[in-house]
């Protein structure tokens, strides 16, 4: 993990670099110097409230397992998220189950199910808002900016949401295969019947795949469906997707209140909700850990459509993401502390 954390400390270095290259570094010090730090509080507030909910989404997404307390929840939660911001490879993901397994006793594979649905809520719903975006605001096909081996422009923007959206297809295509019974005894009894393929080997070897293979591989697809069962119910559905709803609508609010207190940055609601979005968009290329480098590179093409100067969008962009970051990783490192996790070998099992 220490090499992990160091490569990744490295590697954030130089993508900062490649992001402010063209910024000169007097300028963007006194541009932060310039800041009113004082919105950090509400907009801080607002970040935290937004995981709050998160953990409530989780809750009820968990809840076919049997009832979850809300900070059984809350802490895997925000230790995953916490994991996400100092290692790479987006591990902290896998984390969340582990610990459930530790704490409550639930299958991995039905916790790892669980993480999934709130994947696809989560893309879809930025999906949505990335093509209102598209049709409201004319990204010119020439803007472009160089961000190591990557070139952000519209193209690119592009190119990530088609591959998305691929990923929410196949996603949710798995979901509803595994989800109802019907698909799922078709997919068991093919499983179990992989033995029957080796009609030439002994009745022992048979007995074996099915004790090492398919009873295993059925079994935990049981558990996915376990995790999955959400879908199933119409109310917990309509749940997940108003509250999937409010996190963005607060997740954005948070970094217009900081736009306030950041010179230069006067744009609207739905002006900084795009920037959001975008930003989103482009962290989801490979990246390193917390997303340094790839978040501001991001943040400033995303601004320069509304005509923000490089010095304003790389200051703001700079704190904004420290604002997201920095509470999450405070709060994921108390959780871990109060559930008694240690962070070495949670994320030593996922490595």
């Amino acid at each position: 993990m220490a090499v992990s954390l160091l490569a990744g400390i490295v590697i954030s270095a130089v993508a900062l670099y490649f992001s402010f290259q063209n910024v000169p570094l007097n300028e963007l010090v006194l541009y932060i110097g310039s800041i009113r730090y004082l919105w950090i509080i509400p907009s801080t507030a607002l970040v935290l409230l937004a995981f709050i909910l998160r953990a409530v989404r989780w809750q009820i997404i968990l809840s076919s397992s049997g009832k979850i307390h809300f900070f059984n929840a809350f802490h895997p939660l925000m230790i995953g998220f916490m994991i996400n911001c100092i290692l790479p490879g987006r591990i902290g993901e896998v984390a969340r189950p582990v610990i459930l397994k530790k704490r409550e006793s639930i299958p991995f594979s039905t916790g790892l199910a669980t993480v999934a649905i709130e994947r696809v809520f989560d893309i879809g719903f930025i999906l949505v808002l990335f093509i209102i975006v598209l049709l409201t605001i004319d990204i010119d096909p020439d803007l472009s900016m160089s961000f190591g081996d990557y070139h952000l422009s519209r193209n690119a923007l592009v190119g990530i949401g088609s591959g998305m959206v691929q990923l929410s297809v196949l996603l949710l295509a798995g979901i509803l295969m595994v989800s109802f019974s019907k698909s799922r005894q078709w997919i068991n009894r093919s499983i179990n019947g992989i033995p029957s393929i080796f009609f030439f080997a002994k009745p022992s070897i048979k007995h074996h795949i099915a004790h090492r293979f398919s009873t295993p591989l059925v079994g935990i697809i049981e558990n996915f469906a376990t995790g999955f069962s959400l879908i199933t119910s119409l109310k917990n559905i309509s749940i997940c997707f108003g509250l999937t709803m409010l996190i963005w609508g607060i997740s954005a609010y948070s970094y217009y209140l900081m736009a306030k207190g950041c010179p230069g940055i006067s744009l609207s609601f739905l002006e900084i909700t795009a920037v959001m979005i975008i930003i989103c968009f482009f962290i989801a290329l490979p990246s390193v850990p917390g997303f340094w480098g790839i978040w501001e590179a991001g943040g400033v093409f995303a601004l320069s459509l509304f005509g923000i100067a490089a010095k304003d969008a790389a200051g703001y962009t700079l704190v904004n993401h420290v604002i997201q970051m920095f509470p999450v990783i405070i709060v994921g490192l108390i959780s871990a502390i109060i559930l008694g996790i240690n962070i070495l070998h949670v994320s030593k099992e996922n490595m």
